[in-house]
């Protein structure tokens, strides 16, 4: 938490600070004579440069390591790898958002075409669509943008959910025991537009790592299309990451419920650090492998 305090000089002048520390270091900014109005704005930003001043450093190191494996590793083995990270995060995602299918199901469906019995087609269809636009979406050239993210989302749902596949809302959405709040049906087109141009702006200034999480973040808070926010997401996350050349990150199941929490904490607050922080801890403890 940043703290305010007051300090007294020798010659008897107070002045005002922020200050925040962890187990290795405090950080200190001056404030003046008197506490400024934008106070909570000024605390959110002190917050966010301590942080980046730890995220930073590591984030480029594991980028610098992980680029230098990639170009001694031969092509066959890249690809493999590759194919064995979709797989994997292919079930994590599909299974965050309902999916039936385990581990061993989704292995052996993209891998060998063998289908489960005793499992909603769907569920099948769906998962054999988000593989294949996560491989389309490596092998293009990356223009984030709404037509993008719509064409996603249509070849993911237009077998199994044709009415909404590729459509963007105008309707009011609520999800069953959540408290996030989503913006009305009538704001979601202007909300699009200001995401996509706040991602313009940030992809020149900010850390890729950094702006694949605020991304994610921004757009399931919009939540624009009837289902499948989630997935596009996560995707849209894992885009950036690979345009910047960082490794992607796999956002398991078994943390799903961290996941849900740290979103809808930052919805509620309208707050990007907890989700953030949560992020940057997963995403550098996933790659300490580079550090």
């Amino acid at each position: 938490m940043v703290s305010v305090i007051l300090q007294k000089t020798s010659n008897q002048t107070y002045y005002y600070y922020l200050t925040h520390h962890n187990k290795s270091r405090t950080k200190r900014e001056y404030l003046g004579k008197e506490i400024p109005v934008d106070i909570e704005e000024r605390k959110k930003r002190f917050l966010l440069e301590f942080y980046r001043e730890d995220w930073y450093p590591q984030l480029e190191l594991i980028r610098k390591n992980f680029v230098a494996n990639q170009k001694k590793m031969p092509e066959s083995v890249i690809e493999q790898e590759l194919k064995d990270f979709v797989i994997q995060f292919t079930y994590h995602t599909q299974r965050i958002e309902g999916s039936t299918l385990t581990k061993l199901e989704t292995e052996r469906l993209l891998r060998d075409g063998v289908t489960p019995s005793n499992k909603p087609k769907s569920d099948m269809i769906e998962t054999e669509l988000a593989e294949q636009v996560f491989f389309e979406m490596l092998k293009h050239e990356k223009q984030i943008s709404l037509d993008t993210v719509r064409y996603w989302h249509t070849k993911m749902f237009n077998k199994t959910k044709i009415d909404l596949a590729g459509d963007v809302r105008d309707y009011e959405i609520t999800i069953r025991g959540r408290k996030t709040k989503f913006p009305p049906g009538d704001q979601v087109f202007s909300l699009l537009r200001k995401f996509f141009k706040w991602y313009q702006s940030a992809k020149s200034r900010m850390n890729p790592v950094e702006l694949a999480a605020l991304a994610h973040l921004k757009f399931v808070s919009i939540h624009p299309f009837g289902d499948g926010n989630g997935r596009i997401s996560r995707l849209l996350m894992n885009c950036i990451l690979d345009e910047n050349r960082y490794p992607m990150l796999n956002i398991e199941y078994v943390s799903r419920y961290r996941y849900y929490a740290v979103l809808e904490k930052s919805n509620l607050k309208n707050d990007e650090m907890p989700f953030l922080q949560w992020f940057m801890k997963r995403y550098i403890k996933s790659n300490r492998i580079w550090l």
